[in-house]
């Protein structure tokens, strides 16, 4: 099993297409909402979300 680092937004973002890939839409949902959050132009951010339709699965502090 290779370790992956996630560094990048783009890190986060090939992890939910693979999770997506393999029938793991709440999964794909949580790192793409990942990937947009540490991606710093809002209209990147909103076209990763729209790749991943669904509402957000983040728990609020």
């Amino acid at each position: 099993m290779a370790l992956h680092s996630f560094t990048r937004p783009s890190d986060f973002l090939d992890a939910a297409r693979e999770m997506a890939g393999t029938g793991r839409p709440t999964l794909a949902r949580l790192l793409a909402e990942e990937a947009a959050d540490r991606t710093p132009d809002p209209d990147t951010a909103a076209r990763i979300l729209a790749e991943f339709p669904g509402r957000t699965l983040k728990q609020e502090d």
